[in-house]
């Protein structure tokens, strides 16, 4: 059966795609097809673990990078990683890890526990979000030790281990868990010297090896953001399905050589 797509109308004028189902499980997995900006076809795996209190989104990306988004409701910690493809005629590698760590914001995304009682029909349509939302630009200047990052969440060390010296946040953030009592030992500026001359962005750096700001832009095109309610013959609503969002991260981060941020140079 080949592939179709349905519109956002539609989603709210036919059957439900996906159900709130009572469960008596604890994990669950969904596999929704989704639409990208260019106009492929990709396989989006979103799990969830209402024990654990996380959701993941994993989808490949038009340029072939891996993306991975994970939720942690208990530390309200997000985690984004780019696995990028390298270009082994420049000298990379076969691929580059990227991971960015930033507070998980209240209503980001639907609760753990709503998502592991969700079911879906009709797995050969293409899914489109109903609302699209546009680039959030940070600033990620602060990187992250791996080895004690535990302290913010028992996820990252797993998810961003192919990062190692590449995981960062935003200054915001570390104040925010600062504030919290996190070990501030886990955090260290970037550029590393504060005598370091202002960077140059990647893209306008003619030398592969000098130190430069480099740009990575993802989006996840198709996540359960928002749960609907519906009236019945009841008082009070009941919940009946999700509303679904499309959202791109922009980051913006030190790497001391052009050589690692190659995707940049044509932006």
């Amino acid at each position: 059966m080949n592939p179709r797509e349905i519109s956002p109308l539609s989603l709210l004028l036919s059957v439900a795609l996906l159900l709130l189902l009572s469960s008596s499980g604890s994990g669950s997995e969904l596999r929704v097809l989704v639409r990208l900006g260019d106009g492929q076809i990709s396989e989006e795996i979103i799990e969830a673990d209402s024990e654990r209190d996380i959701i993941s989104v994993e989808l490949k990306q038009a340029d072939g990078a891996l993306i991975t988004f994970l939720a942690d409701f208990k530390q309200h910690v997000k985690i984004l990683r780019a696995l990028v493809l390298g270009e082994p005629e420049r000298g990379q590698t076969q691929y580059q890890a990227l991971c960015f760590i930033t507070a998980l914001e209240h209503g980001e995304i639907i609760p753990s526990e709503a998502m592991v009682r969700l079911r879906q029909k009709n797995p050969h349509i293409v899914r489109m979000a109903e609302d699209k939302r546009g680039v959030e630009q940070m600033t990620v200047n602060v990187a992250v030790n791996l080895t004690s990052a535990w302290r913010l969440s028992s996820h990252i060390h797993n998810i961003c281990r192919d990062a190692q010296d590449f995981v960062y946040t935003r200054e915001q953030d570390v104040k925010l868990w600062l504030e919290k009592g996190v070990d501030g030992s886990i955090f260290e500026a970037m550029p590393p010297k504060p005598e370091d001359p202002v960077m140059q962005i990647c893209s306008s750096t003619a030398d592969p090896w000098q130190p430069c700001t480099c740009s990575y832009t993802l989006r996840l095109e198709w996540y359960p953001c928002v749960l609907k309610y519906c009236r019945g013959h009841g008082p009070s609503p009941y919940k009946c399905g999700i509303k679904s969002c499309s959202k791109g991260y922009r980051f913006d981060f030190y790497t001391p050589h052009k050589q690692l941020c190659m995707w940049d140079e044509d932006e």
